[in-house]
């Protein structure tokens, strides 16, 4: 049972990884599922205060990403539009042209928000998309750098147990 814990704790965590980009993707939430599996493991070192930390920084980590982009979109000075515009990007873009509409849908979104609000605005729909822009890049850094550190924390605490498995496989032959 502990090695399906262990494989299915690596997989979930780079699923998680691979969801940091992918907006369909829970990123944080599969590497904190990935977690729970290493905690269940005979040979966990993890104590439950870990676990309740890293419970924290996923949720607020993936809540500040959703929310993200149509904050910044206000804080750049754009209107309501803008900011729907920028949420709606994130989701037609990832669909209708992966892997670049990743990137571009929030200020695509934005833009175009900002114009159906004002057409005569041009600069500041620029403006706004660029802030909708960043905050996709703040918000997929940071669950990167929380999914990452998931899975830092994985294989920490299952690595010496790792270790001796593939030892004992190997003296076994």
């Amino acid at each position: 049972m502990d090695i399906l814990l262990s494989t299915g704790a690596f997989v979930l965590a780079l699923l998680g990884i691979a969801g940091c980009i992918v907006p369909v993707l829970p990123g944080t939430l599969l590497s904190y599922g990935g977690l729970l599996c290493a905690y269940f493991t005979s040979y966990s070192q993890m104590g439950a205060t870990a676990l309740w930390v890293w419970l924290a920084v996923s949720i607020a980590v993936s809540i500040a990403d959703y929310i993200l982009p149509a904050w910044m979109a206000k804080r750049f000075g754009g209107s309501r539009a803008g900011s729907i515009g920028a949420t709606i990007g994130v989701f037609v873009g990832f669909f209708f042209l992966p892997p670049v509409g990743i990137l571009l849908g929030p200020f695509l979104g934005a833009v175009i928000g900002e114009l159906v609000n004002d057409r005569n605005d041009r600069a500041k729909a620029l403006v706004v998309g660029f802030g909708s822009f960043l905050s996709f890049i703040v918000g997929t850094g940071a669950k990167l750098i929380v999914s990452i550190g998931i899975l830092v924390h994985i294989f920490a605490d299952t690595f010496p147990a790792l270790k001796e498995g593939i030892a004992s496989i190997f003296s076994s032959i």
